[in-house]
Parts: C-alpha cells; structure tokens; sequence
C-alpha cells in the first residue's frame, strides 16, 4: 500500500505516476511540508542535446519548483570525462574538453524552457561537476572518499553487475563513477544545502552511495528518488525510434517531428504520458483518458500539443498541429512540414525509393524501407508504391517537390536545390 504523503510534492509526484523508489519517505516528507528542499538531477553532456528519454527528470525539476522547492540542474563535466556504465553494454568514446562545454551550453537551453533560473529561494541554478571533481587530487579523493566504499557492494550494484555478467569491458575508469557521483551528491549538500537526488531507476545504486555518504561523512539527512524506467505499452524504450534519438533541441528534431512523436503515442500510454509530460490538471486526463476508439485521436493531439507547446513554444505547437492536419486531414502541402533537400543533379539521375525513404528518415534502413513498401506503407505524391527499388527523379516532382509518406503519418517533402 502507498503512504499517504502531505507534502505537495510527493502528493503530486505519486499521484502523476513519477515515484518508483525513495528512501526515508517519511523524512522527506516532513521536510518537503516544512521548507524548501534543494534537489538534484544530474546530466552527462555526451551530445549536443538531451532526447525525450531525460524529459521524465526535467519534468521532476519543474514538479520540484512548481511545489516551492529549488532545483539544481548538474551538468556532468566532471563525469562526462569517465562515463555512467549504468545500462551500457560498452565504453562510450571520451570527450574533449571544449566539446562537453560546447554541449552543456547547448542543452541549457531547454532547461531554461521548463525551469525559471534566477537568484531566488526556489530558482533553479546549473551547476558543473567539473568545479569540484577537477580539483580531487586522485590520493587524497581514495583516501578521503573511497573508504567509504567496499568493492563487495560496488560489485552487487546493477550497474556493475550487468556489464559483468554479459562478459563486456568495464574499464577502472568508469568503475570510478559511482564514487564521483555520490562525491557530487556530498559536495551539493555542503555548497547549496541540498538534501535530494533524483534519477531514473537505473541510478538507485548510485544515488544510494551519495545519500549514505552524507550520512556517514557528515551526519546529515539526504533523501533519494527514482522514477521508472520508462518505456512504451509496447515495450520499446522511451525515446527511441527507429528513425533515432527524438532530440528535444529544435536544431536536431524538427518542432513539427517533435509533434509527431507524441501524436504516435500508443492508445494505452495516452494519460499516463499526460500526467508525466504536461501540466493538465488530473481531472481533465481523466476525462482525456477515457476517451475511446477513434476519439482517442483528440487525446494524442491534445498531448502533442501540450509537449510541443512546453518545448518549443505555443507558435510552433500551432504551426505543428496546423501541418499535420493540413497534410493528412486536408491532404494539401505546407510549408511547416518536414524537408530533405537533394541535390538537383542527383534527383534528375534519379534515387532508388528504398534509398531516398532511409535517408530522409521514413525508415531505419534500406530494407525496412522495402518491407513497409510491401505492405502497402510507403507512399510517392499520395500514390501507394509497392516497388521500393523504382526510382524517384525530377519527374516525380509536384509544385517543386516530391511528397513521401511512410504510413499515414510521416510525410517528408523531398526538395532539390
């Protein structure tokens, strides 16, 4: 049986579905009901953009400061240097230093639609690793930090074991992080008073190293959070697809694609998504929710809108949803759809079909592009084509561009320059 929480924001975290395990629940109870708690998520800067599978923790930043409490956003400059083996099968290749900076400046970006950074009590501030991680000299962190860490326990954590156990790499360096990130964790604690790490489930391991070396370095209270791994009704992974990451910087996926995504939620994941990636107020998912056949449509629009209108605006959430139902309601072109350019020479010699719907992102691959042409999926100017080995030249061209579609909702418009 759940406990019953009064605070606010464990209130509206269980009841929106983001709780998935949390230690000391009654202590960070009363102290969410008694001030403003300071919490964390931390963020590797691997790319140039986070994807749709981190929005769950930025929406727990916004849950966090909606309720009255300070979110601390923590860019891994330090940690993005070693690398989270957490659910990795291999190594990830090591950044440069101007890369990693040149990525959090990136991401930041985004943050700052969901969070109000600023000076204040409940401002949210973005925070490096790198500040502090950089200065450990390595004898003093092992002497300081790593008693209070045993290998038996490192060893049993998922994060660890998994790799172990399907016979792949784990260098040193990575073993290291988990030390790193409850150093962090500490380090937080005594700079911003922070008493709260978040994470998805798959860094219970390591939020639980930081929350008891807080408690055993420094006798202080510390809380950690996880959410679920999210994944489809299906089963695939959150944020996945098979055209690549759904980025959420405009300059990777466009606003339009974005809106995509979500009006391709499944028909059972409708409201759960509601309550995990929009600010509607539970009564209306309910009635949103139970909305069934055809109608449920309305539901899927409405979530994209939401999420799109969060991201990137109410302008592009408009012009979004305006494309798609000019385009598949209305059956006409616009401007706000999806583009691929090809060179003119190229499209005159003309593209195998297979070839062009890979490039353009219609299809994962060349046969997968074959498959859904089999089946009746892949479409030339609204014209059903089963050949996915035909050719697509100027000829194709319709009002300067040629229309494909994959399904009855992925259009791209194919135009030479």
């Amino acid at each position: 049986m759940s406990p019953a929480f009064k605070s606010d924001f464990l209130r509206t975290l269980q009841a929106r579905g983001y709780i998935h395990q949390i230690t000391h629940p009654e202590e960070l109870d009363a102290a969410a009901g008694a001030g403003v708690v300071p919490g964390y998520i931390g963020f590797d800067a691997t790319a140039a953009s986070l994807h749709v599978g981190s929005l769950i923790q930025i929406m727990m930043l916004r849950r966090l400061q909606q309720a009255g409490h300070k979110p601390i956003v923590v860019m891994g400059g330090g940690t993005t240097k070693v690398g989270d083996p957490s659910g990795k099968d291999e190594s990830r290749k090591l950044l440069s230093d101007a890369d990693i900076q040149a990525n959090i400046a990136s991401i930041r970006t985004v943050f700052e639609k969901f969070l109000t950074f600023g000076d204040g009590p409940t401002d949210a501030i973005m925070v490096d690793n790198d500040e502090w991680l950089s200065k450990l000299g390595y004898i003093d962190f092992l002497r300081e930090y790593g008693v209070h860490f045993t290998i038996n326990r490192m060893l049993a954590f998922d994060s660890v074991k998994l790799r172990l156990d399907r016979e792949q790499p784990l260098t040193f360096i990575e073993f290291n992080y988990m030390l790193m990130q409850a150093t962090d964790f500490l380090e937080l604690n005594r700079r911003y008073a922070c008493l709260l790490q978040m994470g998805g489930s798959d860094q219970w391991g390591n939020i639980l190293n930081g929350v008891e070396l807080i408690r055993r370095v420094d006798q202080k209270p510390a809380f950690g959070l996880t959410t679920p791994l999210l994944s489809t009704a299906s089963g695939a992974k959150m944020g996945k697809t098979a055209q690549g990451a759904v980025w959420l910087n405009a300059d990777l996926l466009s606003p339009y694609d974005y809106w995509q995504f979500w009006r391709n939620t499944e028909d059972s994941d409708v409201g759960r998504f509601l309550k995990l990636f929009t600010d509607l107020p539970l009564e209306e998912i309910a009635r949103l929710e139970a909305l069934t056949g055809a109608d449920i449509n309305e539901a899927k629009k409405v979530l994209a809108n939401e999420a799109t209108r969060m991201l990137h605006g109410a302008a592009e959430a408009e012009r979004a949803a305006g494309a798609a139902q000019a385009a598949f309601e209305q059956g006409a072109l616009s401007a706000d759809l999806p583009t691929h350019e090809v060179a003119r020479a190229e499209l005159e010699a003309g593209i195998v079909l297979a070839t062009l719907a890979a490039d353009v992102g219609l299809a994962g691959s060349r046969g997968e592009a074959r498959r859904l042409a089999q089946g009746g999926g892949l479409r030339v100017n609204d014209k059903a084509e089963t050949d996915a080995n035909r050719t697509v030249t100027a000829a194709d061209l319709v009002d300067g561009v040629v229309k494909l579609a994959a399904g009855k909702k992925k259009i791209v418009l194919v135009r030479p320059v």
